[in-house]
């Protein structure tokens, strides 16, 4: 049974860190690209940082460059991402997905930035 579970969302200060996991079972992690999104009420869900199956290559979104940073462990099976300098916009419930032939996503953990 595939499973994705996000953890380490809640409730910051403006300028505050989080860092969130994504911890997976039941698939071949090693072998998948793993990225994180977000979901911001009345908006769509957007990509907002990606990294390969090695951990060579990483993307982000524009509105997060230079703040937040991808990684992954794959002995661990677990995706990271360490979130700085956070602002209320990034407010929003936060989604790991795991990709290769097919999509499996995580039930999210919710982001709240405010003071």
């Amino acid at each position: 049974q595939v499973q994705l579970v996000e953890s380490g969302g809640g409730l910051v200060q403006p300028g505050g860190s989080l860092r969130l996991s994504c911890t997976t079972s039941g698939f071949t992690f090693s072998i998948y690209y793993m990225s994180w999104y977000r979901q911001a009420p009345g908006k769509e869900r957007e990509l907002v940082a990606a990294i390969s199956s090695g951990g060579s290559t990483t993307n982000y979104a524009d509105s997060v460059k230079g703040r937040f940073t991808i990684s992954r462990d794959n002995g661990k099976k677990t995706a990271y991402l360490q979130m700085n300098l956070l602002k209320p916009e990034d407010t929003a419930v936060y989604y790991c997905k795991a990709r290769r032939n097919i999509d499996y996503w995580g039930q999210g953990t919710q982001v709240t930035v405010s003071s």
